[in-house]
This record gives structure tokens, sequence and C-alpha cells, in this order.
């Protein structure tokens, strides 16, 4: 039975999470949507909490491994709590802020770029699996939750550490 509830918010939820995310990176104009916070610290937090993210994630593989299911679940919750944290940190800083061109040059440039898209496009990718990951372990569905998880861990993770990664690599272009 919640199987049918959940499977289609989930789905639902996986689509509309990255539609507007890439509508409002895609706005020309976000005048209609600037508050005038100052938002120009988000960028940093954003950093610091990929970075939990990922202490996070690996230290609840490190639990699952040792069969300590309460602390793995503690570390995956406080992880996507942590994540949702970040998305609702960087819509706010986006709707705010104008974008920072990358200034670098050369090889890093290219660098960048593959980082920055293979973060972006999998940062999407994450959104379905690690929803499901979370609904199976919930539920006690734990031979679906062991499947999906072998994909979620380690795009997860690869997400919150080339978050930080693209924070590094643009931070110096950003306006001060």
């Amino acid at each position: 039975m919640s199987d049918r509830i959940y499977l289609p918010i989930i789905g639902t939820a996986s689509v509309l999470i990255p539609l507007v995310v890439a509508l409002l990176l895609f706005i020309p104009s976000k005048d209609a949507f600037n508050m005038g916070i100052d938002v120009h610290f988000l960028p940093l937090l954003n950093a610091c909490i990929n970075s939990t993210v990922s202490v996070l994630l690996v230290t609840g593989f490190y639990f699952i491994r040792r069969r300590n299911i309460n602390a793995h679940k503690t570390c995956m919750l406080s992880a996507t709590m942590l994540s949702t944290l970040f998305l609702v940190s960087y819509v706010i800083y986006h709707s705010q802020a104008p974008a920072t061109k990358f200034g670098g040059e050369g090889i890093i440039r290219y660098v960048y770029f593959f980082i920055l898209i293979t973060h972006i496009v999998l940062a999407t990718v994450i959104v379905p699996l690690a929803l499901l990951s979370i609904y199976r372990g919930l539920n006690s569905q734990f031979a679906l939750h062991r499947k999906i998880a072998r994909w979620t861990f380690p795009i997860w993770l690869y997400v919150a550490v080339t978050g930080v990664i693209v924070y590094l690599m643009i931070s110096p272009y950003y306006p001060h």
C-alpha cells in the first residue's frame, strides 16, 4: 500500500527538484526574486555542508559494514537532512546572486568544466536514487535498499565531494 502512495511522490519530487533548480539557473534576470538579502556567505556554507555530507556518507558506510544499523541510519538521515538544507541554501543563493564565471585558463578550465558537468548530471541522478534508498531502508525493504544503495552511495559521495571541489575552484572568482 505505501509503495502506491510514496513511489509516485518520489517520482514527482525527482522530476520537480532538478526542474526548479534548472529553471532558476537559466532565468536571465533574477530581479523579480531578488529580496536584497546578503547571500555572499552561502557558497562557503554549502561547501561546508557538502564536506559534512561526505563524512556522514563514509561514516554511514563504515557503520553498515559493522552491522551497526542504528548508527548507519543516523548518519544517512543526517546526510539527507543536510543535503536538503544544502538544496534550500543553493536555491536561495542562485535566486539572489548573479552567476559567477570561472576565470581559469588552459587545462584547468577543462578540468573544472568536466568536474562541474559530471557533478550537475549526477546531482540530478542522485535525487531519485537517494529518495528510493531512504524510502526502502525506512520501510524495512532491506533487499531492495541494498540493491539501490550500491549505486546511491558512490554517486552521492561523488556529488558531495565534487561540490566542494567546484567551490574551491570557483571561489577566487566570486565577487567580494
